[in-house]
């Protein structure tokens, strides 16, 4: 009994900890932006499992439930059974549910994985389904039809794209902008050769980054900000995690992505400071300068400070590389400039620079000649 009872305790602390973010699985991407945020994302979720399509069915019945045990449609308002009403023939709106891709699989000719990745899958009506084809999302103002959820097909009318499009109310638009954002960055080796695809070539760029056309990234990132990610989004991406793929929709964990790699949406929003600066003075010193020339460059600039005079200011020596301090930096090349901090008021300070090459024990001092020097006084 008690060997029972520790299995299942195993394995309710496995489950538990598997619908969540695991520690440290994003932290490859800590500190970058743009291109380099999506591809180390790639990197994170790209090997995922994949299951059969013929499994979606399946795996519908615990990542598309609604809080009635019924297919939760984005698409219509249709009350489906799992199993029972999968399509199947359909003749008109509520016959039956298929499996419909929101990323068209003609884009992708229908190839695998992209053709049962349950990111991109969902249950919705057939007729439904149908009536979407393969357009691209938009907004409609004038619909050719109108499902019974409010979904609508017809010209678009969004800034920078006319034909027609298929738009999903607002309540799911964020979910499938999010959708989009996975699958470009998910499929981020693949994406670029699509465009000549079957309609495809209305909303992709043929690159791997951006890779949407510029009105529809400005569309996406309209729908990400105005629907925020919802509890439904977050308990199938943590089962799709769990029990499925074993990969997740960044975007989801992490809605602040989108606008760290494509700049669109809002910015993430920081905390404002608790408290205001104390000390509030001017007791630093600027230094600047312009790069050394001639035919041996310098590696980097050795500046020193002194409060005595510049006779107090000794001249280094080759091969001792001397360290930063509050009274001695070091600068690279190229940078032309240097800070001295939290120095005493009304006191008048003393520097000199000296070029250098090299390295280590093989650094070579600039010492001969007139050394540049300068004095500054802080503020009282």
């Amino acid at each position: 009994m008690k060997t029972l009872l520790l299995f299942l305790f195993l394995l309710f602390i496995t489950l538990q900890s598997k619908s969540e973010i695991p520690p440290g699985y994003y932290s490859p991407a800590n500190g970058l932006s743009g291109a380099a945020l999506k591809t180390a994302l790639y990197n994170i979720i790209n090997d995922h499992t994949v299951i059969s399509y013929s499994n979606l069915w399946n795996a519908f019945t615990s990542t598309d439930i609604n809080s009635s045990g019924k297919v939760w449609d984005m698409y219509s308002n249709c009350n489906f059974t799992f199993i029972t009403n999968q399509c199947g023939n359909f003749s008109s709106e509520c016959d039956c549910y298929n499996r419909e891709h929101s990323f068209p699989h003609s884009w992708f000719n229908e190839a695998s994985p992209m053709e049962s990745d349950l990111f991109q899958v969902y249950p919705t009506d057939g007729t439904v389904n149908g009536m979407r084809a393969n357009y691209p999302y938009g907004t409609v103002a004038s619909a050719s039809y109108t499902s019974g959820n409010g979904s609508k097909v017809g010209p678009c009318n969004f800034p920078g794209y006319t034909g027609t499009v298929f738009e999903p109310i607002d309540e799911y638009k964020g979910d499938f902008a999010r959708t989009y954002f996975y699958m470009a960055t998910r499929y981020e080796n693949l994406i670029a050769s699509w465009q000549n695809n079957p309609g495809a070539n209305a909303v992709l760029d043929g690159t791997s980054f951006p890779c949407y056309d510029t009105w529809f990234l400005n569309l996406l990132g309209t729908w990400h900000t105005n629907d925020p990610v919802s509890q439904k989004e977050i308990d199938r991406n943590n089962e799709i995690y769990s029990n499925y793929q074993d990969n997740r929709n960044p975007y989801i964990d992490h809605p602040e992505y989108v606008y760290q790699v494509w700049g669109i949406g809002n910015p993430p929003a920081l905390a404002e400071p608790t408290n205001f600066p104390g000390n509030f003075s001017a007791h630093n010193i600027h230094l600047e300068w312009s790069d050394a020339v001639g035919s041996v460059l310098p590696t980097g600039y050795l500046v020193r400070m002194s409060t005595s005079g510049f006779g107090n200011i000794q001249a280094p020596v080759d091969g001792i590389p001397i360290p930063n301090s509050s009274f001695d930096k070091n600068v690279p090349v190229n940078t032309q400039q240097v800070w001295f901090t939290d120095l005493i008021p009304n006191t008048t300070y003393y520097f000199k620079i000296f070029g250098y090459s090299g390295s280590g024990s093989a650094i070579n001092y600039k010492t001969d000649g007139v050394i540049p020097e300068i004095q500054k006084t802080t503020t009282p």
